[in-house]
């Protein structure tokens, strides 16, 4: 069994991690971008380090709920992906493809957003899986 008030701290952080990686993503306009200058450089490793926070914290998440609370509450996140991204990140961090993260930033960060404002809204509200 899972500690609901972990839980609902552990997807809080994730909120705060995607609304910042959607705040300094917004002067950010190609994946060039990134690479153009030290202060692109910088916001791609400042986006890396909250991806890998974000999806440490899903694994986390996963373990606790013994793989049952993501996949079968919200199947429409590609979770294995948003766990694996961590492992990329951490693992080829000197290798990180400015492409990727763009896509990711451009693609998959407001869908899971809004899913992580869901769960929270729903554990607030007394519902738990």
């Amino acid at each position: 069994m899972y500690d609901a008030t972990l839980l609902l701290e552990k997807l809080e952080q994730i909120d705060e991690a995607l609304e910042k990686i959607q705040r300094r993503f917004t002067s950010i306009n190609s994946p060039d971008d990134f690479l153009d200058s030290d202060k692109g450089q910088d916001m791609l490793d400042g986006i890396a380090m909250m991806l890998i926070a974000i999806g440490e914290n899903f694994k986390t998440i996963d373990t606790d709920t013994e793989g049952k609370y993501l996949t079968k509450h919200y199947p429409d996140i590609h979770w294995s992906g948003v766990k694996g991204v961590r492992d990329v990140l951490s693992h080829q961090y000197f290798n990180i493809d400015a492409e990727e993260i763009f896509y990711i930033c451009t693609n998959d960060l407001q869908p899971l957003r809004t899913v992580v404002q869901e769960m929270i809204k729903e554990l607030k509200n007394g519902h738990t899986p």
